[in-house]
Parts: structure tokens; C-alpha cells; sequence
């Protein structure tokens, strides 16, 4: 069953300020790829989700663009980035797939598994346009594509095959020509998850609704895979239609017996009239397909501060509720001064607790310690 995210849910939020995440500083980051813009990062995970190690690290995808154009202009030339981390240290790879061999003009974020060998990576992810068109398009198409793992390295990619297609019924086909950050329409950011009760392969994926008339029509789309391993589209997990365009980099996990659906979405994507903050929202429910509750009556987990409202986006919730996220919009001349022309970057790792339906951030020395070159 699809669980609808009302308006009466966001509305609890004018009754108490909403919890946020701590200002970040510059003295907290460390630049470890100068000249490039980072965001969306996410580790290679087990098939149960955890971060997989490879001897003493651990292997991260991040979306990498030149920091030579405007803030919205990196969507336009971004590309997948292998990156490395053993401790706190990290270390830029470079392009993780060779050039000209994804169907797309550029690549936009996704998910990676590592088989229970660490023998072979599976990476799904959204190609953005069509190789060779003129002019960028945002068309958005999920593909999957496999590698070989060389100790701390991913080669010999396979050909990258269509994981799922939008029906362009119950989901919009988001083929779009032309459009301005905000309002396209979203058929990207898959995400693998595989269900402890019966072992079932899922890929989750940010949506719009292909029936609604209205242009605040998000949704988080859930497709299963087959007994031939394909995939097969069901119906969506969450239906933000006439509250919410865009419910982005949506990712599930399990604990304490609960299914804990997570994603992120902007003050500005919102329906005109609802008031709610840019952050990470989530719900939680029982049994994967739902009923879903809105986390902490909202959905809302944390917002960026008051004094900082971009700061931080596209947060990703771990299984040991770690939660990674990316320097955004906030005090970016800062940041980068000194070190880069780099605006986006790698933010301070934040903690969250979970109880129920409720949850908080945890101040956590450890937890919020900031990364180095």
C-alpha cells in the first residue's frame, strides 16, 4: 500500500521549533580533492547495508564536478567519483567509470553492493540525458553495472543494462527536455535494499506520481526483483502529491525491528503555503510496505540551523545511524578560502537515536568528528 505524506502531518511544525542540525564551521573540513565540487556520497554497503571494508578501508562514491561553474551549473557536468577512506583519512580515486561508457550525458547518485566474496560490485545509478545530445536534457533512467574488485580498486565494468523503466502511468516518465532545478521531474537515485524477513531484493528510488495533476507530485517508487533478476515496478511506498516535488535519495533500513525509510528534500520544493525546512524527513512502519508513520509526527528528522537554512543536503542514514551529508550553500566563500575553489565538500558526520516513531541527534565527539585529506 502507498502511505500519503499530508500537509496536516508537516503542519505539526508550526507548533515548536524544528530540530536541527549544529552549525558547521570551517575550522571543522578538511579539502581532500581541491578543484572539485563533491556531493551525494554514499559507501559501497554489504547486501545488508553495512559499510563494506576492503583490508583497512572502506570504498565511497560521491557525484564530482570541476569547481569552475556556478552552484546549479555541476549538475550539468557531473560525474561518479571513487574515493577512498581508511579512519578519518580520505583519498579522491578519480572518475569511477570511464569516459563515454554510460548511456547518459552525466551520471547522478545511486547505490553500490559488494557480493558476500568482495569479489564483484554491483553499482546502480541514474544516467542523466543521452550520450552525445547537444544540449544536456534531464531525462533520468536508473542502469546497473558490475566490476571487479582489485584489492582497493573497481575494474572491468560491465555493459550497464536498464535496471528499471518508468510505466508512465503510475510513475512520470521524467524525459524532460528542459527544466530549472526544483521542478523536474524525478525518475532517479536507486537505492538496493535487501529485506532481512525474506531475504527479497528491493531498489527504492526517488519518483514522481504519473496520474497527479498537480505539480508538487513526489513520491518514493519501490521496485522488487524478479526470480529471473529483473526487476518488477510496484506500486510507490510514499505519495507526496500536492505537498512535495521532489523526495530525493530515498534509502530503508531496519532497526529494532522497524523499517526506517529516510530522504531529503528542500524548503523550496514545497507546495506554496507549507511551511517546512530543508532536511532530513523520514517515516517508519512495521512491515516494508507500510502503513508508514511520519517520524516524530512530521516526518521531519532534523532541518538545517535557522541561522544557516542550506547549509547541508542529501543526508544518508547508515545502519549504525551514522549519517553523511555534503557542505551545501553555507558560508561556502569560507570554506573554500585558502584551500579550493571548491563549494561543496564532505560535512562532519552527524549521530541520530532512534525510538519508535521518535528520534534525535546524538552529540557525539566521535560521531561529529570532521574528515581529513
Amino acid at each position: 500500500m502507498t502511505t500519503t505524506w499530508l500537509a496536516t502531518h508537516l503542519a505539526r511544525l508550526a507548533d515548536s521549533a524544528p530540530p536541527a542540525a549544529p552549525i558547521i564551521v570551517p575550522e571543522q573540513l578538511v579539502c581532500f580533492a581541491p578543484g572539485l565540487d563533491l556531493w551525494d556520497f554514499w559507501p559501497v554497503q554489504e547486501i545488508d547495508g553495512r559499510t563494506a571494508r576492503f583490508g583497512n578501508a572502506e570504498l565511497w562514491i560521491a557525484l564530482g564536478a570541476p569547481a569552475d561553474r556556478t552552484s546549479v551549473e555541476r549538475h550539468g557536468r557531473a560525474r561518479l567519483r571513487l574515493l577512498e577512506r581508511e579512519g578519518a583519512r580520505w583519498r579522491d580515486r578519480g572518475d569511477l567509470l570511464p569516459d563515454g561508457f554510460t548511456p547518459g550525458s552525466r551520471e547522478w547518485s545511486g547505490s553500490a553492493i559488494v557480493d558476500t566474496d568482495h569479489r564483484r560490485v554491483t553499482l546502480f545509478f541514474t544516467a542523466a540525458g543521452r550520450r552525445g545530445e547537444a544540449r544536456p536534457s534531464y531525462e533520468q533512467r536508473l542502469f546497473q553495472t558490475d566490476a571487479r574488485v582489485d584489492e582497493r580498486d573497481l575494474v572491468d565494468w560491465s555493459t550497464p543494462v536498464q535496471s528499471i523503466a518508468s510505466d508512465g502511468r503510475v510513475y512520470h516518465a521524467a524525459a524532460q527536455a528542459e527544466g530549472e532545478p526544483g521542478t523536474i521531474k524525478a525518475f532517479r537515485d536507486p537505492a538496493f535494499f535487501r529485506d532481512p524477513a525474506d531475504g527479497t531484493d528491493y531498489l527504492l528510488f526517488a519518483a514522481s506520481l504519473g496520474q497527479s495533476t498537480d505539480m508538487f507530485n513526489g513520491a518514493i517508487g519501490l521496485a522488487r526483483r524478479t526470480g529471473t533478476g529483473g526487476w518488477r515496478l510496484l506500486d510507490p511506498l510514499i505519495a507526496a502529491d500536492g505537498v512535495n516535488n521532489e523526495l530525493e535519495r530515498p534509502h530503508l533500513l531496519l532497526h529494532g525491528g522497524l523499517y526506517y525509510l529516510f530522504w531529503s528534500t528542500q524548503h523550496s520544493v514545497f507546495s506554496p503555503g507549507t511551511a517546512a525546512p530543508t532536511g532530513l524527513y523520514g517515516m517508519v512502519a512495521a512491515k516494508l510496505r507500510g502503513p508508514y508513520a511520519p517520524l516524530n509526527g512530521s516526518g521531519l528528522v532534523f532541518a538545517n540551523p535557522a541561522h544557516a537554512p542550506e547549509q547541508a543536503y542529501s543526508w544518508l542514514v547508515a545502519p549504525d545511524l551514522s549519517v553523511s551529508t555534503f557542505i551545501d550553500k553555507a558560508a561556502l566563500d569560507a570554506f573554500a578560502r585558502g584551500q579550493s575553489r571548491a563549494r561543496h565538500m564532505l560535512a562532519p558526520t552527524l549521530r541520530l537515536a532512534l525510538d519508535g516513531a521518535s528520534t534525535r541527534l546524538v552529540a557525539d565527539d566521535v560521531a561529529c568528528r570532521a574528515p581529513r585529506a
